[in-house]
């Protein structure tokens, strides 16, 4: 591993961005940051350090997808490792280090299959890290399926979870659940003894079920507004009792489609950065473009980039972390807390303290962006991945 000097950057720091800066990366990890560029090359590599000029351009720490189900025509749910693999490029293509490999609500077997592929891929990736599994489901409320396959949904099963979790070992770092289905108080104890992120949607509970799973230990949201009940003043919902919680994070699928604009800033004026997630949600058209994909059992058409089913119900995203840091910007969100929200807030909710941040003694998961947010470069535990 050759120790490395990022030169000539913008960097982003959760409290603002430095115009001018230098990274020193040692045995994979950030060394420490110099305001300023005055170190010679001669003498970089007289130190034995490998310069590397980001010409002016913004340096921003690896982003973490905690939400993604495929990319580059490939699923997750397809139970090989090359579509585990094609995600992980894919990922790291778009300046993701990071990612939790997201299930559909499918039949056991599907399921389990997918599992092993994620297991037999993990630490063997050719791009982004797999940071675990996103159990998106099978215990949804057909109410609010979304594109969710109503054949599979069932309610909460503590046997089946747990077969699940001792298939997966390790692995599972966060479940999406609608807690006011039969059992689903139970399940999120369950969870909640395994330190599992117990997310929320998919869901028709009430203001006073969501409060129960809240103070039951149920925390984050998965993709906020969408799939869920809405709020009205008479009947304020999930998304009403998450904004009170203060422990509770919210996903946000920040596209131009999913979400309103004046929607993704009042989520952001109430939470702040350390309470609002980006995700991508993507399917296995992002990187592809327009066409007609298979995926959790349906036939998805995706026109001008959007994604939906065939009675126009919107069936994940096509936008890439980048995009969607670029798009959370332009609506007036502050660069520092879009990228706080696409890298350090997931890398806190998953426990990750050593990524999503550009700190001494952090990972070396580094992304170059250009001005107009494309990625130049991806470096992930101070190798370059991408680019």
């Amino acid at each position: 591993m050759t120790n490395k000097v990022v030169q000539n950057v913008q960097v982003a720091l959760p409290t603002g961005i430095l115009c001018s800066a230098a990274v020193w990366i040692k045995n994979g990890k950030i060394e420490r940051i110099e305001e300023g560029n005055s170190s010679a090359p001669v003498h970089i590599q007289n130190e034995g350090y490998e310069p590397i000029d980001g010409g002016g351009r913004l340096l921003i720490p690896g982003m973490i997808d905690v939400h993604i189900h495929g990319a580059s025509g490939l699923d997750m749910m397809d139970g090989t490792q090359e579509s585990i693999q094609a995600v992980s490029l894919a990922c790291a293509a778009t300046g993701c280090t990071r990612f939790l490999a997201t299930s559909v609500t499918s039949d056991m077997d599907d399921l389990l299959r997918m599992i092993r592929s994620v297991k037999g891929a993990a630490g063997q990736e050719r791009g982004a890290r797999i940071a675990g599994i996103h159990l998106e489901g099978p215990y949804l409320n057909p109410k609010r399926k979304g594109m969710q396959n109503e054949k599979h949904l069932r309610h909460p099963d503590l046997e089946e979870m747990t077969l699940i979790l001792n298939e997966a070992g390790s692995l599972v770092k966060m479940v999406t659940i609608a807690p006011e289905l039969p059992g689903g108080m139970e399940l999120i104890a369950l969870l909640k003894e395994r330190n599992i992120v117990i997310a929320l949607a998919h869901s028709d509970a009430t203001y006073e079920e969501a409060k129960l799973a809240f103070a039951a230990g149920a925390s984050h949201v998965t993709h906020c507004f969408n799939g869920m009940r809405p709020i009205h003043h008479r009947d304020p919902g999930l998304v009403a009792a998450a904004f009170e919680e203060e422990q509770v994070s919210l996903q946000a699928i920040v596209d131009g489609v999913h979400l309103h604009p004046a929607i993704v800033r009042l989520m952001h004026r109430i939470k702040g950065p350390e309470g609002m997630v980006l995700i991508t949600d993507a399917l296995q058209a992002m990187g592809l473009g327009d066409g007609t994909y298979e995926f959790g059992g349906h036939q998805v058409a995706v026109k001008d980039g959007v994604a939906r089913l065939k009675d126009g119900t919107l069936a994940s995203s096509t936008v890439t972390m980048n995009e969607a840091l670029r798009l959370t910007n332009e609506l007036g969100i502050s660069l520092e807390d879009a990228v706080r929200m696409a890298a350090t807030t997931p890398a806190d909710i998953l426990g990750l303290f050593e990524a999503g941040r550009i700190e001494a003694g952090c990972e070396a998961d580094l992304v170059l962006l250009d001005e107009r947010f494309q990625v130049v470069w991806t470096m992930i535990e101070g190798e370059m991945i991408h680019g």
